[in-house]
C-alpha cells in the first residue's frame, strides 16, 4: 500500500489562521471531488473557523475517562475504517489523553499515513523540538508539547501560513483569537510585537533551511555536482593581501543585487597555497566580512585552486570573486597559469569575477620557488628540462665550437644543471649533471666522440663539475624543505591568530575553537564532550559513536573533556597544531569554570551588601518604633495614676501600634534573610488564585469602591503556597492602593497563557521609569519614597522572592494610559492531558 502524503501548515504563533487555512483547503479539495473528512479540529470558539467546518464530514471523537474527567481525542481506528482520501488533523504537537492508541498526535498521523490516507495538519513553530528552547528565550513561555523535527521535515509539503505581527495583534485586540478576559494578558506577554516579529522570522528561516537542506539532499542523492542557482552565494577568495577589502566589497555588492544572497569569504592556508598573509590583515578583512553580513571560513589544502573550487561547490556557490594575480608577466610565463586561471578553468558553471586591484602585477622580479617540498609535478618538469635542454644546448655549443671554447662549454652545461636543480630538485639535477658530463666528454674533450679522457686534469675537472652540480641541487632541495616548514608554520600561526581573533571579538571561545578545528583539518564533524559525557560544543555533521578520533583535553589521566573528530586522518604536523588547539580548549574550559566561580563570588558580594543594609535597617529603621514603644510604656510607669483615662489610652495605643510595626519589620527582615539564604520554606499545593485574591483584599479591608475585579472563573488551580501568595498580593495591593489617585480604582485580573496563569495588579498612579524597574525589587529600596511609615523597602523584594520560591516570576510593566502593572506568573497545576488544549497550542 502506498504511504499517504503529509502536508504541514506551519505558523509563527496561535491565531495566524492555520486551522482556517486547513479547513478552507479541505473544502476546496472536496469541491474537486476528493473524499475529505475532519479527523480532529480545534476551533477554540472562533466563529469564522467553525463556519468552515460546515459541509465537511467529521469523524466522531473517542471519549476517554481519566481520573474522573471525560476527555475526547481523535478516533484513529474510526478514521482508518472510514478510509478517506484526505484527513484533516489539527494540532500535530498535541499530547493525547492517557489510554489513547498513541501518546502523541503526530504518531496518530503516522498511522493514518501508513494506512494510505493523505493528511493535512497544522503546527506552530514553538512546538518544533529543536526550536523549543529558542522560543522560550524569546517569549519566556516554556512549551511542554513538542513534535520531533524529523516528523515535520519528513512532510511532503510544508507551507508557512504567514501574517504580519501587527495584523495578528489587531486580530487579537478585536477578540478574534482569544476571549476578552485573556486579551490584555496575551498582548502584554506572548503577543508582544517584538516576540511575534522574532517568531515570524524564526519560522521563515526554519523553512528556508529546510528547503536548502532538501535541495542539498536531492543533489547528493542524484549525484549532481553542478551549481543550481536557487540562491545567490558569492564566495570571495582571500589571500590576506591588500586587495582583500576590494574583493570583499565587490562580493558584497554582487550578493546584495539579489534578495537573500549569501556572502562567504574563504582563505586557504597551505604550503602550496596563496602567499603568506599577515594575521592582522586577515583579521581586519574577517571583521569587514562579518560587518557586511557575511561569514568567514579558513581551510587547509595542498592544491589551492582545487580547494577553492571544492569549497565553492560544497556550499552551492553561484559566483566566485578572485583578484587579478599580483605576479608579473615574466613570472606567469615561467611558472605557468596562476590560481585565478586555474579556478576559471575548473569552476564549471560557477561564474568567476576576476577583479583588478592596485597590487596587480606589482612584482617584476623572478618568482620565488614557492611550495615547500618539491611536488611530483616539479620533479617531472626538472627531468623534462634535462632531457630537452641537454640536446638543444649540445647542438648550439657544437655548432659554435672552437678550440678555445671549452670553458664556455663547461659553464653552459653548469648553468643547465643549476636551472634543473632550481626547478626539479636533487634527483633531476643529478641526472642532468651525469648526462651533461658524459655529453661534454663525448663532444668537446679530446679525443672527441669517445667517453675516454686522455688528460687527468680533464678528468678532475669533470669530477668537480659533477660534485658542484650535486651540491647545488642538494642546497635547492634543502631550501625547498625549509620553505615547506616555514609555510606550514605560517599557516598554523595564521589559523591560531584567527582563532584568537574570534575569541577577542566576543565569540564564545569553546564553539569557536571547535568550529575552526573542523574547518582547518577538513573534518566532516567535530564534537567536544564534557567529562560526564554531555556535549559542550559541536560543529558540522553528527559525529557517530565509536567511529571518531578521540583526544583528551587537559590532563591525560583525568581529562576535563574529550575532543572527537570524524571525517579524515591527521598527519603528524596536523597533530602538532591540534595539540595547540586542545591546549586552548583546556584553557577555555578552565576560564569558563573560573567565570562561573567569579559569578558565584558576585552573588556572595551581593549577599554581603544585603547584610550590610540589614544592619543599617536594624540600627535606624527599627529604632523609631522601638523608641516610641519604650517612651509610651515609660510614660505610663512614671505618671501612674496622675494620667487621665484618655492619656493612658493614647499611650497604650501608641505602644501597641509601635510594637505591631516593630513585629512586622522584624518579620520582614527574617523573611528577606531566608530568601537571600535560599532557605525559604515553601509548601506548594493546588491553589485557587481567585480565593487568594479575595482573601488579600479582605486582609487589607479594601472594598468595591477601591478595587475592580476581572477574575477568570474558568482558570484552573495553580501550584503555589497560598500563605506566601497572599503575602505577595497584600504587598502589591497595598502599594497599588497607596500610589493610585483617590478617584481611581486598583484593578486585579487573572488569565491564562499556555501553561502559565497570571495575576495582574494594575494601578493608574505615576508609574516607574523603565530604567528603574529592576531597582524597585532590591531590598531596602524605596526609590525616592521618603515616607518612613511604610516600612523598610522590603515589600517588593519579599514579593519577588516568595514568587520565585514558588517557581513563578514577578515582573513590572507599564499600564496603558499611565501607571504600573505588577504581573505574577505561576505554573498551572497538573491537569489531565488534553483538558485545556485551547490554552497550550493551536488555533
Amino acid at each position: 500500500m502506498k504511504r499517504g502524503r503529509l502536508r504541514v501548515l506551519l505558523g509563527a504563533a496561535p491565531g495566524v489562521g492555520k486551522t482556517y487555512e486547513m479547513l478552507e483547503e479541505g473544502r476546496r479539495l472536496q469541491g474537486d471531488g476528493r473524499d475529505v473528512v475532519i479527523g480532529v479540529v480545534e476551533t477554540h470558539g472562533r466563529a469564522a473557523t467553525l463556519a468552515q467546518t460546515i459541509g465537511l464530514p467529521e469523524i466522531p471523537r473517542r471519549t476517554i475517562a481519566h481520573r474522573g474527567v471525560e476527555l475526547t481525542e481523535m478516533d484513529v481506528d474510526a478514521v482508518i475504517a472510514r478510509s478517506p482520501q484526505i484527513a484533516l488533523v489539527d494540532e500535530l504537537a498535541h499530547t493525547n489523553a492517557p489510554g489513547s492508541r498513541h501518546d502523541k498526535r503526530w504518531q496518530d498521523v503516522d498511522a493514518l499515513r501508513d494506512a494510505g490516507i493523505d493528511v493535512i495538519t497544522t503546527v506552530n513553530v514553538q512546538h518544533i523540538e529543536s526550536l523549543n528552547d529558542v522560543v522560550e528565550q524569546i517569549t519566556g513561555v516554556a512549551q511542554r508539547e513538542t513534535v520531533p523535527d524529523a516528523v515535520v521535515r519528513g512532510a511532503d509539503e510544508i507551507e508557512v501560513v504567514d501574517l504580519a505581527p501587527q495584523s495578528l495583534r489587531d486580530r487579537l485586540a478585536a477578540g478574534v483569537v482569544y476571549p476578552a478576559e485573556r486579551i490584555d494578558a496575551a498582548l502584554s506577554n506572548y503577543f508582544r510585537l517584538g516576540n511575534l516579529t522574532a517568531l515570524r522570522e524564526l519560522a521563515l528561516l526554519w523553512l528556508a533551511d529546510e528547503v536548502d537542506s532538501a535541495l542539498t539532499s536531492y543533489r547528493t542523492e542524484h549525484g549532481i555536482t553542478r551549481t543550481w542557482h536557487a540562491r545567490e552565494r558569492v564566495v570571495v577568495a582571500l589571500t590576506g593581501g591588500p586587495e582583500g577589502e576590494t574583493l570583499i566589497r565587490r562580493g558584497a555588492r554582487i550578493a546584495a543585487r539579489s534578495a537573500g544572497g549569501d556572502l562567504l569569504a574563504v582563505h586557504v592556508s597551505s604550503q602550496d597555497g596563496l602567499r603568506a598573509a599577515a594575521p592582522g590583515a586577515l583579521a581586519s578583512q574577517r571583521a569587514l566580512v562579518e560587518s557586511l553580513g557575511g561569514s568567514y571560513h579558513q581551510v587547509l589544502g595542498d592544491d589551492v585552486p582545487a580547494t577553492l573550487v571544492e569549497f565553492a561547490r560544497s556550499v552551492n556557490a553561484t559566483q566566485f570573486v578572485i583578484g587579478v594575480s599580483r605576479r608579473g608577466r615574466l613570472a606567469s610565463l615561467l611558472t605557468g597559469p596562476g590560481i585565478g586561471a586555474t579556478v576559471v578553468r575548473e569552476s564549471g558553471d560557477i561564474d568567476v569575477h576576476i577583479v583588478t586591484h592596485a597590487a596587480a602585477g606589482g612584482r617584476r622580479a623572478l618568482p620565488r620557488m614557492t611550495g615547500g617540498a618539491l611536488s611530483v609535478k616539479r620533479r617531472v618538469l626538472g627531468f623534462l628540462i634535462a632531457l630537452a635542454g641537454g640536446p638543444l644546448l649540445s647542438w648550439l655549443l657544437f655548432a659554435t665550437d672552437t678550440d678555445a671554447s671549452i670553458t664556455t662549454d663547461v659553464l653552459a652545461y653548469q648553468l643547465l644543471v643549476v636551472v634543473v636543480a632550481l626547478v626539479g630538485g636533487i634527483w633531476p639535477a643529478l641526472f642532468a649533471a651525469v648526462l651533461s658530463g658524459i655529453t661534454l666528454d663525448y663532444l668537446f674533450v679530446a679525443p672527441i666522440y669517445t667517453v675516454t679522457i686522455s688528460d687527468p686534469l680533464h678528468a678532475l675537472a669533470l669530477i668537480l663539475y659533477v660534485v658542484i652540480a650535486i651540491l647545488v641541487s642538494w642546497i635547492v632541495d634543502q631550501a625547498a624543505r625549509r620553505t615547506r616548514t616555514a609555510r606550514r608554520s605560517a599557516a598554523e600561526s595564521e589559523l591560531l591568530a584567527t582563532v584568537a581573533g574570534s575569541v577577542l571579538r566576543g565569540e564564545s571561545a569553546i564553539p569557536a575553537l571547535v568550529n575552526r578545528a573542523r574547518e582547518a583539518f577538513g573534518m566532516t564533524g567535530v564534537r567536544l564532550l564534557d567529562a560526564d559525557g554531555s556535549v559542550l560544543a559541536t560543529d558540522g555533521e553528527p559525529v557517530p559513536d565509536g567511529r571518531a578520533v578521540r583526544l583528551p583535553v587537559g590532563d591525560v589521566a583525568n581529562p576535563r573533556a574529550t575532543l572527537e573528530l570524524h571525517g579524515g586522518e591527521l598527519e603528524a604536523s596536523e597533530r602538532r597544531l591540534l595539540d595547540v588547539i586542545i591546549a586552548q580548549l583546556a584553557a577555555a574550559i578552565e576560564r569558563a569554570d573560573l567565570t562561573e566561580t567569579a559569578r558565584e563570588a558576585g552573588v556572595l558580594a551581593e549577599t554581603d551588601q544585603v547584610r550590610s543594609a540589614l544592619l543599617s535597617a536594624v540600627s535606624h529603621d527599627l529604632r523609631r518604633p522601638l523608641a516610641a514603644a519604650v517612651a509610651a510604656i515609660g510614660g505610663l510607669r512614671a505618671a501612674g495614676d496622675a494620667l487621665t483615662d484618655d492619656d493612658r489610652r493614647e499611650l497604650l495605643d501608641t505602644a501597641n501600634e509601635s510594637l505591631a510595626t516593630l513585629s512586622a519589620l522584624v518579620t520582614d527582615l527574617l523573611d528577606v534573610s531566608r530568601v537571600e539564604a535560599g532557605v525559604l520554606g515553601v509548601s506548594l499545593m493546588d491553589t485557587d488564585p481567585a480565593a487568594v485574591v479575595l482573601a488579600a483584599i479582605d486582609e487589607l479591608g479594601l472594598g468595591p469602591d477601591s478595587v475592580d475585579l476581572a477574575l477568570d472563573m474558568d482558570l484552573p488551580p495553580v501550584r503555589a503556597d497560598p500563605v506566601l501568595l497572599q503575602r505577595v498580593l497584600v504587598n502589591l495591593l497595598a502599594n497599588a492602593h497607596r500610589h493610585s489617585p483617590a478617584e481611581q480604582h486598583v484593578r486585579v485580573s487573572t488569565s491564562r497563557l499556555g501553561g502559565v496563569a497570571e495575576i495582574r495588579v494594575v494601578d493608574l498612579g505615576p508609574g516607574v521609569p523603565p530604567e528603574d524597574r529592576d531597582d524597585i525589587f532590591a531590598p531596602f529600596q524605596r526609590l525616592g519614597d521618603t515616607d518612613n511609615t511604610v516600612g523598610l523597602g522590603l515589600g517588593l523584594a519579599l514579593s519577588r522572592g516568595f514568587t520565585e520560591g514558588m517557581g513563578g516570576t514577578l515582573a513590572a510593566e507599564d499600564t496603558p494610559g499611565g501607571g504600573l502593572t505588577m504581573v505574577i506568573s505561576l505554573r498551572v497545576a497538573a491537569e489531565p492531558d488534553g483538558a485545556a488544549r485551547d490554552g497550550r497550542s493551536g488555533e
